[in-house]
């Protein structure tokens, strides 16, 4: 069996009468490219927030290259190599994506307050920083403040600074969630060129993502695991398309969906 970088046993989270998760056990492999899918309320949000910290499950494991991380504070996951993005941008607007990527690769690196003179003075740097520009298609748009940016640009450079920090294990969350449909392809193309060495795992409502982009797909619903397995398997599983796809796979071939 291959080696899981991140792995779940049996995680619980309540709250009051409510079970958000139950006995959630998952298994994401060293360079996986792995969705997780679901109606809303299936718990998708509860297990991302239980594997990143900011929520303690009540029971059950989370572990990072085999190591328990189930109770660690979320800032030290992130130096372990467990980087997330949010459905909601968490950006600095008054920034540059060049200086948002200049702070995001000096923290790395120990740079701390002076993120600013290594981008001057530090080779090494500012070649990283143009680097992460041109693969999230950002270098025309290097210099301009972020909150000016198309939405879609938005969500390309909060992946570029959860790549920024060289994760071992990314959790994108929703990247295309309100894309305008003529900036999505940028989100499809980025996520698809994703550095093969990092493991990633997809939570996502557009289905045409979904299927372009994982090798291997978990679906929930009501807070448990419905079931897994390879896209074409999860593409003619009647239970899901029952419970969440409905007709959107109907006459799709194999790993591909329509609708």
């Amino acid at each position: 069996m291959s080696d899981a970088i991140l792995q779940t046993r049996a995680l619980v989270k309540r709250f009051g009468g409510i079970v958000a998760t139950s006995e959630v056990s998952l298994r994401v492999e060293r360079g996986a490219r792995h969705a997780l899918i679901g109606p809303n309320g299936a718990g998708k949000t509860t297990l991302i927030n239980q594997l990143t910290g900011v929520l303690a499950p009540d029971s059950g494991q989370v572990l990072l290259g085999g190591q328990d991380i189930t109770t660690m504070a979320p800032h030290r996951r992130v130096a372990l190599g467990l980087v997330r993005t949010f459905q909601i941008n968490q950006l600095f607007d008054s920034l540059t994506p060049l200086q948002s990527l200049a702070l995001a690769v000096t923290s790395r690196t120990g740079g701390g307050a002076q993120w600013w003179r290594p981008l001057g003075s530090d080779r090494a740097i500012g070649d990283q920083c143009e680097s992460l520009l041109a693969q999230f298609r950002l270098l025309d748009h290097a210099e301009q403040r972020t909150s000016e940016l198309p939405y879609g640009k938005r969500r390309l450079l909060e992946i570029g600074l959860a790549v920024a920090m060289q994760p071992k294990v990314l959790l994108l969350d929703e990247p295309a969630a309100g894309v305008p449909a003529a900036e999505r392809q940028d989100i499809l193309d980025t996520v698809a060129g994703l550095p093969q060495d990092v493991s990633v795992l997809l939570i996502e409502h557009d289905m045409d993502l979904v299927f372009s982009f994982a090798r291997h797909i978990t679906v929930m619903v009501n807070g448990a695991v419905l079931t897994e397995g390879p896209p074409s398997q999860i593409a003619a599983d009647p239970r899901v398309k029952a419970v969440y796809l409905g007709d959107a796979l109907e006459g799709s071939s194999p790993g591909v969906a329509h609708g």
